[in-house]
């Protein structure tokens, strides 16, 4: 075995329900999978195909610990959304062979530096620095998937200290868990420990410190966060 220079930074592991912990892989994070935020940020969705950006596995802030207002920016948002967690994995995934790739599901923030999103969409930048940086991807404990039943029912809601911010039914997202897999599937080979996190619904909105944030999905587990 070859020596390190340093030891490799810890791989984040996600408490689950009733089960062992789930080591993150990639993070894959849909656009506009919900039309009314999609025209809320100015925007129609296009049917033709989803889009993508990444967060990586050391943007991940465990629930219930603290966020730390991040560097360079006045305009931090918060964007509630469901978290599908693949154990296992493969390319070109038939849609209806999509849903035996899933383990289990989970409540998650997607945090937004949105003045730095905007000022590079506006230069035709990447805005890796908007959505990719130290706290970025607020993820809550995952809960194994219960057979092949449908949550497309199941409210998923965001409260900002006690008040609703985002609420809509997973079933009004534009791309199913299925049609995500298939067509990632596509772009990548998808491996165990990948998470997809799967748009989020129109209310987003700046928080501040001291602002209490708690998203909820079912009777999933809750994501919970403080910022400091």
């Amino acid at each position: 075995m070859t020596d390190l220079l340093f030891p490799p930074r810890p791989t984040p592991v996600l408490p689950v329900i009733g089960a062992a912990g789930f080591p993150v892989g990639r993070i894959f994070c849909v656009g506009r999978n919900y039309a009314d935020h999609a025209r809320e940020m100015g925007h129609e969705v296009d049917r033709e195909a989803p889009f993508y950006f990444t967060k990586s596995a050391p943007s991940v802030l465990q629930s219930g610990q603290d966020m730390p207002y991040p560097p360079r920016t006045s305009d931090l948002h918060h964007e509630m959304e469901l978290v599908v967690a693949l154990d296992q994995g493969g390319k070109d995934i038939p849609q209806q062979q999509a849903m035996a790739h899933v383990f289990g599901y989970g409540c998650g923030l997607d945090m937004t530096r949105r003045d730095l999103q905007a000022a590079a969409k506006d230069k035709r930048r990447p805005w890796d620095t908007g959505k990719d940086f130290d706290n970025a991807a607020i993820l809550g404990p995952l809960t194994p998937k219960a057979g092949d039943h449908s949550i497309d029912d199941l409210v998923i809601r965001l409260d900002v200290n006690g008040e609703t911010r985002q609420q809509a039914t997973l079933g009004d997202m534009v791309w199913s868990i299925p049609e995500l897999i298939a067509d990632l599937s596509t772009l990548y080979t998808l491996h165990p420990g990948d998470l997809i996190m799967t748009g989020t619904p129109a209310g987003v909105g700046p928080v501040m410190p001291g602002d209490a944030l708690r998203g909820t999905i079912g009777d999933f587990a809750p994501v919970e966060t403080r910022i400091v």
